[in-house]
């Protein structure tokens, strides 16, 4: 003991000359002896700690150092700090098969090296710890013990000096530091392709563009981070949003369950949170089938199902909406396939659907009607009401419906099926089934029900009693024409 620390001292007079930006310093041997490894352990940190007041020892690797608190406009060189790591010294022939034995309970940041070289030699290595994770020796585990002494590693932990800087922090850390302490941090985004689209909350809007910073900064291949000012317009299904950081080119390039989509994202609907569910409907389709898009958006069903093989009509009444889908079933190769409309969606059923419907039902395939639009597409059940005329009821291929909507209630499968009955005039009940599709919001649901539209519905004598509902009137874009 008495050996130990008048070397450490020796090595303490002497950083200054080590131009190494990483330093190490030996705690003591902690193998068999864990008492007296606390009793040096304290003896030797303390004048270390001294010397280095700028170094910290925390569990959770990174403190923040006050001043950034409140910060609204974001200086990177304020968040550098001196922080303390436990790592271990291994003999290079066994490094590689150890640090996977160690995965676990290893360093990892972003930029930073998790092994490291020993000064005055070539034969060694340091492997750099998560703090977090091993504090003394008895925190390995007994396969993370077994493989040290397997490999001749002892277990002894040396103190590491790590520069940390602005980009070794993760996004949640730097918000953390900088937004008001007990406020909820936000770092979550939907990211469309080089677009990242953030809801921000009322007390984070002073921070917006410092927040747009960091989660460019964070993210590769994030260029623009934009904020929705406004919730979704029901008539184009797009919302006002700003940018907070980054470029303004607002036309994004995404890839989506094997398809390429370009489109601009401040025009029309798109959400990167529906390829699951785009996914799944595509799946139910067959080659030769038909599909009855009626709120296509820019061609998240109708590209896929043109691709699978089937034949599409696929309307939206937003302008900028059809033309990016035009644009996207070329990029696709599926042009010759798809025949796209920009109409009201009860036009399209009324109109180039009820035109078609009788055709296609004299056949063996299968007919979908997929309407996505959950604000209203229940609504626009009542369409099908005594849509085709009688004489054509007998042995027919009745089309199948998948109908999205949203649901408040305590038990959206039941809100659901009982809104779309009342819209249909027909009882759904043991006749449809109901797939949750996603979490909105607290207490919100996306759902989607599917079901044959019964014969009582489409050729009923008498059409909807109900006053009908269209889509919202479109409000006038002030935004110019967007081109390729």
């Amino acid at each position: 003991m008495l050996r130990i620390v008048p070397s450490i001292f020796s090595l303490l007079q002497t950083q200054n000359c080590v131009k190494s930006r990483y330093r190490y310093r030996t705690l003591c041997s902690v193998v068999l002896q864990p008492d007296r490894a606390s009793t040096c352990s304290e003896s030797v940190s303390k004048p270390m700690l001294e010397q280095h007041q700028h170094s910290v020892m925390d569990p959770s690797l990174y403190t923040a150092p006050p001043e950034v608190r409140g910060m609204t406009c974001l200086d990177k060189e304020v968040f550098s700090q001196t922080v303390i790591v436990p790592a271990l010294r291994v003999p290079k022939e066994v490094l590689n098969k150890l640090v996977k034995s160690l995965k676990k309970v290893a360093l990892q940041r972003p930029g930073i090296r998790r092994v490291v070289e020993v000064e005055g030699s070539d034969d060694e290595r340091l492997l750099l710890l998560d703090p977090a994770s091993v504090s003394s020796p008895s925190s390995f585990s007994d396969a993370e013990a077994e493989a040290l002494q397997s490999f001749g590693v002892p277990q002894e932990l040396q103190r590491y000096e790590l520069r940390l800087t602005y980009d070794n922090l993760k996004s949640e850390e730097v918000l953390r530091a900088v937004l008001p302490e007990g406020q909820d941090v936000t770092s979550g985004f939907s990211r469309v392709g080089h677009i990242a689209h953030m809801n921000l909350r009322e007390h984070q809007l002073p921070y917006r563009n410092l927040i747009g910073q960091v989660i460019m900064d964070k993210n590769p291949g994030v260029t623009c981070v934009v904020n929705k000012t406004n919730t979704i317009d029901s008539a184009y299904r797009n919302f006002k949003m700003e940018v907070m950081a980054g470029e303004e080119n607002m036309v994004a390039k995404v890839r989506e369950n094997g398809v390429t989509y370009e489109f601009d994202f401040s025009r029309v609907y798109w959400n990167p949170r529906l390829s699951t569910e785009h996914e799944r409907v595509v799946a139910l389709l067959k080659r030769g089938d038909t599909v009855l898009d009626v709120f296509a958006g820019v061609g998240p069903f109708a590209i896929p199902a043109a691709r699978r093989g089937c034949t599409v009509l696929a309307n939206d009444l937003n302008p900028e909406s059809h033309r990016w889908l035009q644009h996207n079933c070329k990029l696709n190769k599926v042009e010759r396939k798809v025949t796209t409309f920009n109409l009201d969606g009860r036009d399209f059923i009324q109109g180039p659907l009820k035109q078609q419907l009788p055709v296609m039902m004299k056949g063996k395939a299968s007919v979908h009607v997929v309407m996505n639009l959950p604000a209203l597409a229940l609504e626009f059940l009542d369409a099908f009401r005594g849509l085709l005329d009688q004489g054509l009821s007998c042995d027919v291929n009745l089309p199948q419906v998948h109908c999205y909507g949203f649901s408040k209630e305590d038990d959206p499968q039941k809100d659901v099926v009982e809104r779309a009955s009342a819209s249909l005039g027909f009882s759904l009940e043991g006749l449809c089934s109901v797939h949750l599709v996603r979490n909105v919001a607290p207490n919100k649901e996306m759902m989607c029900v599917s079901f044959t539209i019964p014969k009582e519905v489409l050729f009923s004598r008498e059409s909807t009693q109900t006053e009908a509902i269209e889509e919202p009137a479109p409000k006038r874009q002030k935004c110019e024409e967007t081109t390729n």
